[in-house]
């Protein structure tokens, strides 16, 4: 045995094994094929646990731990339904590239297979939805299979893996080696260098362009900080229009003078017209999803594309491209930025005039306006006042998902990275919340506001008792309209106006609720109050649900309707009035 090696019990092996990746803080929930390790965690202090109501709630706080750090995400569950309920954090975090690890719990290799109690094939009910799984039958291979474990959720495309650890094998003793002399699996060995050849190919295409735009994704805040930088300088260098997907906003300055807001289902006019029109398109760290292409054979039909991207089977998958950048979007655009710098000496200063000329007058569609209302909070105006009031903070913004997470991301302008939490791929309702939690914990100074429907906050309402425990002064700003508001929006609008089922009449009283809890409630309803309530719950040292009641009916615009391009979109003004004045409820009463 080398210096390095040591014979541990494979619960010590995974509590060493988290402290020699850099772990200090992980979410879970005991059971019993688990308490080796919670019996390692009670005996050392270097690792914070904090305890969860729900398992679905540990994997969605890990996912706003890893977003708002760049590290890795930890969640430990239980065999069985441990395992069975953080499988939509799992899916979610796939989708949206977030690096987790996930430590589970199994019955003993002795009893696998026998439906032994609260035993599931994890392995087998997992591997859909993570980048890589294994399940630990030897304590010799713990340690090895931990530290890849690390590696392949945090390298290539990010994303989360599942390490199923049986009892006896916590039990068992065994050989610990670090990280350091740990051997890697050789066959997971993702590209980083980009293609000099390429990139060349890609700058001389941009070079051509008269109607370039590039459209940013999460791929680049995935990269690190020093690739929205670089995503900043080439903006400034090229003088190209840029946009973004949902999960890239803040990649780039929302106060940037060649941002045109973000684009797809519910993108802003000059965003999506833009991208429909553009002669050259520049993806990067995007992966062409059908929020943002619409309809397939309708996206920018007249365009060259360029797409870079670390993932090679996001490559060509929704939509063919021209020039494909395989490798690290940080790397691929340090070599492009200094490529540009003397490939664009002679290009003309004027020969995006035209370009930007067509951008201003789509800009002048003012395609975020709404109707003001003095007697009502308008949902968008909640939004812009929460924006001026926190902006000049140390604030970090999750979501849940529907009407208030697309009003907080046309509404709240982002100027850095990693300051804007969603569920993009997945859409999970529920996240927001048990997210914050995990932006907290990670940056314990800062506010932390989860922007939240009436609905989705009542999924994973039950870690409230979490944020009180760990004194964690989460806020959650409701906007509250008595209603699951996309989906009312799609059954008004695609449905014939039948409400069916997204009228919510058992709503709870969220003051009372807050306060059961132990924390602070607040309501407001009036305009005129909002900046005084809203300055109130940033004051606040502890847990906030805010009540802000909304206007009941406002509708998310603008829209691409589902199968319609780009160029068909449906705009605040051209929305159905009558269809709105139509609407009745469950019981058939006028809902004005």
């Amino acid at each position: 045995m080398s210096g390095t090696e040591m014979q541990m019990t494979g619960a010590e092996i995974v509590l060493q094994a988290l402290k020699d990746n850099g772990v200090t803080d992980i979410f879970g929930y005991p059971g019993g094929a688990v308490l080796p390790i919670y019996d390692e965690i009670f005996q050392q202090d270097d690792i914070q646990h904090i305890l969860v109501r729900h398992e679905q709630g540990a994997g969605h706080m890990a996912e706003g731990y890893a977003r708002s750090t760049g590290k890795v995400g930890v969640v430990l569950v239980t065999s069985g339904p441990g395992a069975t309920n953080v499988v939509t954090a799992l899916q979610d975090a796939l989708m949206d590239s977030i690096p987790l690890v996930c430590l589970s719990g199994q019955v003993p290799t002795t009893l696998i297979g026998s439906d032994a109690f609260q035993e599931c094939d994890t392995v087998g009910i997992t591997r859909p939805c993570t980048k890589h799984n294994w399940l630990v039958k030897d304590v010799n291979e713990l340690a090895r299979t931990i530290h890849e474990a690390f590696r392949i959720a945090q390298s290539g495309r990010p994303g989360p893996v599942v390490v199923d650890i049986p009892k006896d094998v916590q039990f068992a003793t065994g050989t610990y080696t670090p990280p350091s002399v740990s051997p890697i699996q050789s066959s997971y060995q993702p590209k980083k260098q980009p293609d000099h050849r390429r990139i060349q190919e890609a700058v001389e295409l941009m070079r051509t362009a008269r109607r370039p735009v590039i459209y940013s994704g999460g791929g680049v805040v995935n990269s690190g900080p020093e690739a929205s930088r670089l995503l900043r300088d080439l903006v400034e260098i090229t003088d190209f229009p840029i946009t973004s997907t949902l999960m890239g906003l803040g990649a780039y300055p929302a106060s940037g003078k060649n941002w045109l807001g973000m684009l797809g289902m519910h993108g802003t006019y000059e965003a999506n017209m833009a991208m429909h029109d553009c002669d050259v398109m520049v993806c990067i760290g995007a992966r062409f999803d059908d929020r943002i292409t619409g309809r397939l054979n309708a996206f920018a039909p007249n365009s060259k594309k360029i797409h870079i991207d670390i993932d090679p089977s996001s490559i060509n998958k929704n939509v063919r491209v021209d020039i494909p950048v395989v490798g690290d979007v940080g790397l691929a655009l340090e070599e492009m930025v200094m490529l540009w710098r003397s490939a664009a000496k002679d290009l003309a200063k004027n020969r995006l005039d035209d370009w930007w000329t067509s951008v201003e007058r789509w800009r002048a569609r003012k395609s975020l306006s709404y109707t003001p209302s003095n007697d009502v909070i308008m949902p968008q105006y909640a939004i812009q006042r929460l924006y001026e009031l926190t902006k000049d903070r140390d604030t970090y913004i999750t979501t849940e998902v529907g009407q208030h997470q697309m009003w907080a991301a046309q509404f709240y302008g982002f100027e850095q990275p990693n300051r804007w939490m969603t569920s993009g791929g997945l859409g999970t309702m529920g996240y927001g919340f048990p997210a914050a939690i995990g932006v907290q914990v990670a940056h314990p100074e800062s506010l932390v506001i989860d922007i939240a429907g009436d609905a989705s906050i009542q999924m994973c309402i039950q870690e409230m008792s979490c944020a009180v425990q760990y004194n964690l002064p989460v806020k959650i700003f409701i906007l509250n309209n008595q209603y699951m508001g996309m989906v009312r929006q799609w059954q008004q609008l695609l449905h014939g106006n039948r409400l069916s089922n997204s009228y919510t009449e058992a709503m709870p009283d969220f003051v009372k609720l807050a306060e059961a809890y132990g924390g602070v409630g607040i309501r407001c309803d009036k305009p005129q109050d909002l900046d005084a309530a809203i300055t109130q719950m940033i004051d606040t040292k502890a847990p906030v649900i805010f009540d802000c009641r909304v206007a009941n009916l406002a509708n998310c615009f603008p829209m691409i309707p589902s199968g319609k391009a780009h160029n068909e979109m449906l705009l605040p003004d051209e929305a159905t009035d009558e269809a709105v004045a139509n609407a009745i409820d469950a019981k058939g009463r006028q809902l004005v």
